[in-house]
């Protein structure tokens, strides 16, 4: 059998003519095995009928058998011609013909070269584009985060007014200015507090000494 791929053929009819031709060879054997089971189930039945007859069903075989080698080898030869003959004449796809699908390269050409630039530049892309998805979902993420401080930062928001018209209510004016007194006030009464435990170490100190 041709050991040539034949790939412009396959790319045409869809599989490769050395395939095609395996199975009819393959068909035509399996044909000319269950013709000679026929013709040997005929014998016997014939051999049967006649009286006195001698050959025997083992002897019958061994004849098909040999037979159907003889047949085989012929079949072989003959199949050989046949398969050179459409392998070159039938399933063979000229050299000056080009397919209509690859019509395109004729109108573009490109050389070896230029194919592997282009599929090194098709990789750089989809680097690139995995950077990007990866890069898509971390700004997601960090939106996500932005919203969640966004949402803390209203309820800080709401517990100040909340706290102004508290201030209104009782007449303690604006919040901002009475917050900034309550934060002064605050750290006067930690300078104090740390004055007397200034003190009171003093003292303690002078204690021990009396």
């Amino acid at each position: 059998m041709s050991v040539d791929p034949m790939v412009y053929e396959a790319q045409f009819f869809g599989f490769t003519p050395q395939t095609c031709m395996l199975r009819v060879y393959t068909a035509f054997q399996d044909y000319l095995f269950e013709v000679m089971l026929v013709v040997e189930g005929v014998m016997l039945k014939k051999l049967d009928g006649i009286p006195g007859c001698k050959i025997s069903p083992s002897k019958i075989r061994k004849c098909t058998e040999k037979f159907l080698l003889f047949m085989k080898e012929h079949f072989d030869k003959l199949f050989s011609k046949m398969e050179e003959v459409l392998l070159q004449l039938v399933l063979n796809i000229p050299k000056n013909v080009l397919l209509p699908e690859d019509r395109v390269q004729e109108q573009y050409p490109y050389s070896e070269q230029e194919f592997q630039a282009l599929q090194d530049e098709l990789q750089q892309l989809q680097q690139q584009c995995r950077a990007e998805a990866v890069l898509e979902q971390e700004l997601l993420a960090e939106l996500e985060e932005q919203k969640v401080v966004k949402a803390e930062l209203e309820k800080i928001l709401q517990c100040f007014d909340g706290l102004e018209n508290i201030c209104r209510e009782h007449g303690a004016g604006n919040f901002k200015e009475s917050f900034a007194l309550l934060t002064q006030s605050c750290k006067k009464l930690q300078d104090v507090l740390k004055e007397v435990e200034e003190k009171s170490k003093k003292m303690n100190q002078h204690d021990q000494l009396m």
